[in-house]
Order: C-alpha cells, then sequence, then structure tokens
C-alpha cells in the first residue's frame, strides 16, 4: 500500500497538469484524476502496480474524461473553446528525459500562484492542485473551516477561468518577474509549516515538507534559475534544525540552547550546495542570500562560534535587496550578537514606528530579550506581556509566559 500511495503522490501533479493542458478545465482535470486513482485502487492491489503507473492512470483518466464529455456535450462544446485558446497561448512543449511534459506542471505552478488570484488564494489552490493534499487538509494548514475553504478553492477556480488565466509558462521576459510570486506561494507554505501561525504546535512538518518537495519539483523545472536553487536551499537549512527545535513536551528550543547533533548533516549539506550553485553566476537574490545565512548558522558549532561579522554583512546585502522592516528586525539581532545588546536594541528602537511591526510577535520578543539582557528587567516584563498577547500558537505562547516569569522573578530577587 505505501508503494502505490508513494506512486500516487508523485504522479498526482504531472498527471493533473497534463490533463489541464489538454482539456483546460481544471475542475474536469480533477475530478478524472481522482476517477483514475479510484480505479487504481481497485485494480493495483489485485493486479500489481504496472510498470508504467503513471501511463496507466493517464490512460484511465483520459478516457474518463473523454466519457464525460461525450455524456455532456453542453460542456464539450465549452470546453474545445476553452482548449483552442489554450494551444493558441501555450504551443506544445518538447517531452522530457521521462517521457513526460515537465512544462505540465509548470503550467499548473505559474496558474496556481498568478498574481491576478489573492494572496490567500494562491497559496490554498498551489497545496490543493500541486501537493495534492484534499480540501479537509488545505483548510487544516489555513486554520479555517472546511466550507470556507472549499469556497475559497472554488472562488480561485472561478478567477481562473472568468479571467481566462491561461495555463502557459510565461515567456522567458516574463520569468523575472512572475517566478517570484511562484517562489513567495512555497515560502508562504513553509513559513506556516516552521512556526505555525496558531494552535498547539510549533511545527507543521507536514507542511513544511510539502513546501520542500514543491521546491524540489521547481528546481527540476528550472534548473537554471538561481533564486530556486536558493529557495530549495533556504528550506533545506532551515528544516534540518527541525528535531531540535522543541522540546519532549512540545516547547520551543531556541538555537543558542539546540542539540546541533539532531541536525541533520545530509540535509545541511545539500542545501549547503545549493547555495554555492545560487550564489554563482551573477548579483544574488533574496533567497540565495537567506539561504548564505542559513548555512552559516548550521556550519557554526555553537552560537558564539558563529560568524556574526559575516552574518551582518549578509543583512546588509540582503536589506539592499529586501528593504523590508522584517529583514531589518533580523539584521538588528545578528547585530546584538556581534556589537552586543544596546547596540541590537538601539537599531530596534528605531524600527518602533514600522507598521509591518506593529503587534508582530518576534520583533516584539526580540525586544524583550535585549531588554532582559540589559538588566531592565520591568521593561523587560512590559515587553514580553506585549510579546505574550501577540503570540499564535500555544508553544510560543509557553515559551514567552516562562520567559516573563523568569523576568519578573529576577526583578524580585533585585
Amino acid at each position: 500500500m505505501r508503494e502505490v500511495e508513494a506512486v500516487f503522490r508523485e504522479e498526482r501533479g504531472r498527471l493533473l497538469a497534463a490533463l489541464v493542458r489538454r482539456f483546460g478545465d481544471l475542475d474536469l482535470a480533477e475530478e478524472v484524476t481522482s476517477d483514475a486513482v479510484e480505479a487504481a485502487l481497485r485494480h493495483w492491489p489485485v493486479e500489481g502496480v504496472p510498470p508504467n503507473p503513471g501511463a496507466w492512470l493517464m490512460t484511465t483518466a483520459r478516457r474518463k474524461a473523454v466519457d464525460r464529455l461525450r455524456r455532456e456535450q453542453a460542456l464539450a462544446t465549452r470546453l474545445a473553446v476553452l482548449w483552442a485558446e489554450a494551444e493558441r497561448a501555450a504551443p506544445e512543449a518538447p517531452p522530457g528525459e521521462d517521457g513526460g511534459l515537465p512544462d505540465e506542471r509548470l503550467r499548473l505552478f505559474f496558474t496556481c500562484a498568478h498574481p491576478a488570484l489573492p494572496a490567500e488564494d494562491r497559496g490554498a489552490l498551489t497545496l490543493r492542485c500541486l501537493a495534492g493534499l484534499t480540501t479537509p487538509e488545505v483548510a487544516r494548514a489555513y486554520l479555517v473551516p472546511v466550507q470556507t475553504m472549499a469556497k475559497r478553492i472554488v472562488r480561485a477556480k472561478k478567477k481562473i477561468r472568468e479571467a481566462r488565466i491561461p495555463f502557459r509558462v510565461p515567456d522567458p521576459g516574463e520569468l523575472p518577474e512572475r517566478v517570484p510570486g511562484v517562489l513567495q506561494v512555497i515560502y508562504s507554505i513553509f513559513t506556516e509549516g516552521y512556526a505555525a501561525s496558531s494552535g498547539p504546535l510549533l511545527q507543521r512538518l507536514d507542511l513544511a515538507e510539502e513546501a520542500i518537495r514543491l521546491a524540489r519539483i521547481l528546481s527540476r523545472l528550472l534548473p537554471a534559475e538561481r533564486e530556486v536553487a536558493g529557495l530549495l536551499a533556504l528550506l533545506l537549512l532551515v528544516h534540518a534544525r527541525r528535531a531540535a527545535r522543541t522540546g519532549p513536551g512540545g516547547e520551543p528550543v531556541l538555537l543558542d540552547e539546540q542539540d546541533r547533533g539532531l541536525w541533520d548533516r545530509a540535509m545541511i549539506e545539500e542545501g549547503t550546495a545549493l547555495v554555492v550553485t545560487a550564489l554563482s553566476g551573477g548579483p544574488p537574490g533574496p533567497y540565495a542570500v537567506q539561504a548564505a545565512i542559513a548555512a552559516l548558522h548550521d556550519e557554526a558549532p555553537d552560537l558564539a562560534a558563529t560568524d556574526w561579522p559575516q552574518v551582518v554583512a549578509l543583512y546588509d546585502v540582503l536589506l539592499a535587496l529586501d528593504p523590508s522592516p522584517v529583514v531589518a528586525l533580523n539584521r538588528a539581532a545578528a547585530v546584538a550578537m556581534r556589537d552586543g545588546p544596546e547596540a541590537g536594541l538601539a537599531l530596534l528602537e528605531e524600527l518602533a514606528g514600522a507598521r509591518l511591526l506593529r503587534g508582530y510577535q518576534p520583533y516584539l520578543a526580540a525586544r524583550a530579550d535585549l531588554l532582559h539582557r540589559l538588566g531592565r528587567l520591568p521593561e523587560a516584563a512590559a515587553a514580553y506581556r506585549s510579546a505574550l498577547e501577540a503570540a499564535g500558537s500555544e508553544p510560543e505562547r509557553a515559551l514567552l509566559r516562562r520567559r516573563l516569569a523568569e523576568t519578573e522573578g529576577t526583578a524580585d530577587e533585585v
């Protein structure tokens, strides 16, 4: 059964993308993909997994699609128009080495992450169509009711249909503008997996691993795009620490307290090699620079031995590429490690008026920690209370409650 599930997981996105390309209708493609999988679940346990399971699924799905179109002449007419439009918009791509059409999944990547779709819909549609999660699973990922997520996915598909968003890979001249949107969707999925915005768990490993899987697919499909390699490197280098990031009870373990022997060294080696690719051949992109920072953390034997001057220098580069308050916040934390808490706190105070950081828990917690390190305990306690109010997940709240209790206890002793 595991073998069958692995086949479905690997082939579903390829199959769905090829069917969308063939028939120009995402709903129909999803329906016949599900039908083909159901047929496989009936036949394969008895007959065995065929030598070419992808071809078996494709043949079955195409037959079922043709049967549906024959039964629904009106739908067939509508699809014929859509198909003709899709053919004009996207000429046939050459087959890949495995006989498939790698461009098919690329079309789905760019369609799901199309800028015409609302940001919240892009991630949901990517998880549904490319990661193969069910609607209830996507709803759990976004912590919304299933009915709400179902409406969101229907709305996104309707937008694609009514706006006639083409199922195509952008022209080479469009890629620099469109690739960042695709990468942002994958990164957003990973971010929610790395630190859940709410709920009982700090990490959603299922989401983080789906994001890595999607990044791997995209890396295979766009091998010349260095920022794709940069994103994959970043995800691997950060996810390599997953086993050390929580304690036995699920409580967060901060970087300076983590058992680095639990870090995934094979994943770190893979990510570090990808950093070299991402930084070679021209000016680096934001994901490549973030990956380089993550690599410096992963290579250090402990927090004190981290090359903080180099980390700050890389944040300087990143800030030039992405002058956002969040990047400035992370740079301030690195400066605090290089030059001391007072220097870091001065930078944080300069960011106090940034709209994006109002009520932003990492900012509030970083400020509280630096105040604590400077012995300004009443201010630190107040800052921890603010961070606690802004915290989402229960493990983060538990950590902040512990920090607050320690601060108040120390203040009482003083």
